[in-house]
């Protein structure tokens, strides 16, 4: 990747003697460094543990020039990035791991998206798979075919470089896709989430979850409607205790809003509504973030890392990320609550 692509930051930080999770104040947009000293930039991606390491990946944003504003900074001309990390506080960049084209005309044909990018690891095949939103060039959304798709790549290695393999419409050719995530159950069996909205009535936006093929490579006719998450986006599920929970965002375009989340014992089941996870959020802003992706600490029995980015519309490439522990109650609720700064050690008791 070009240099330009990663700037250096001005805040001064030294990265190698970084040991805490530090967000600021929840009007802040702080940044992470990688442990070269460049701005970490890994949009609404995810974490994979692999080969003993963690691996953050994400959409490269667009870096743009002065005086833009932030306009297309959402879309991308480089691709999914990857770090690595040992701790979760030291990250490596690796690369870039499925590379959009700035001379190509074919579909990643850039600036593009691959938005949120979630990877999987299927054990009967030996082989990782990554689904995304996919918005063909110029990057931006719209009705006809190419504006609104789920996009899957392979690849054997989990950062190595990912194979095309095309796009789809889950459910029916009606449903547009927006914001996604995916998730791996407990039996190997895998499911993509989505925003769906429909085609003939684009008011008409629901969460979807869609379980995929056995080699996670396409989708299967089994789906439900997740009713209660009707006009919800930007999907996290994790499981605990004997429900699945779904924290998600409203449809505000990139203006902060109140997260609500749901749960379930089964995952193509009924969906509960069971309101604001935040804890002390007096703005009703998710703490002004929104929600990515929900990972395990490895380790650990259930300490879970909820992920969500700040973004900061003005410039893409100075939005920050805002990593909280996953709080479970003793009657199945979910909770977050907001930390200007955390460890590992210390972050699931309660200050």
């Amino acid at each position: 990747m070009k240099a330009e692509c990663r700037p250096k930051s001005e805040i001064g930080q030294e990265n190698n003697q970084v040991s805490s999770f530090v967000h600021g104040a929840i009007e802040d947009f702080t940044q992470w460094l990688d442990i070269d000293g460049h701005v970490i930039n890994a949009s609404d991606g995810g974490i994979i543990y692999a080969e003993g390491r963690y691996h953050w990946y994400g959409q490269a944003l667009r870096p743009l020039p002065s005086g833009a504003q932030g306009r297309g900074g959402q879309s991308t001309t480089i691709g999914v990035v990857m770090y690595e990390s040992e701790d979760l506080y030291h990250w490596r960049y690796e690369g870039v791991v499925l590379a959009c084209s700035e001379t190509s005309d074919g579909p990643l044909r850039a600036p593009m998206r691959f938005e949120r990018p979630k990877i999987l690891y299927n054990e009967k095949t030996g082989q990782y798979v990554l689904w995304c939103h996919y918005v063909g060039y110029p990057g931006d959304h719209g009705f006809a075919p190419g504006t609104g798709e789920a996009g899957v790549a392979v690849c054997d290695r989990v950062n190595g470089s990912y194979t095309w393999l095309g796009s789809l419409r889950p459910v029916d050719g009606d449903g547009m896709v927006r914001d996604c995530t995916v998730y791996q159950d407990r039996d190997g069996s895998a499911y993509f989430i989505f925003d769906r909205q429909s085609l003939s009535d684009p008011e008409n936006r629901c969460l979807y979850i869609v379980k995929l093929s056995d080699d996670y490579l396409t989708m299967t006719g089994e789906y439900r409607r997740i009713e209660p998450a009707y006009r919800r986006e930007a999907a996290s599920v994790v499981y605990h205790d004997g429900y699945y929970y779904m924290v998600t965002s409203g449809l505000t375009s990139w203006r902060f809003n109140q997260a609500n989340y749901y749960r379930t014992k089964e995952l193509l089941g009924e969906w509960e509504d069971m309101g604001d996870p935040c804890v002390g959020d007096d703005t009703k802003t998710t703490f002004h973030s929104q929600s990515t992706f929900i990972f395990k600490v490895e380790g650990s029995a259930d300490h879970y890392i909820h992920m969500a980015e700040r973004h900061n519309t003005e410039n893409f490439l100075n939005c920050s990320y805002i990593w909280l522990p996953v709080e479970f109650g003793a009657d199945h609720t979910l909770r977050l609550r907001y930390r200007k700064e955390w460890k590992l050690e210390d972050g699931w008791s309660r200050t």
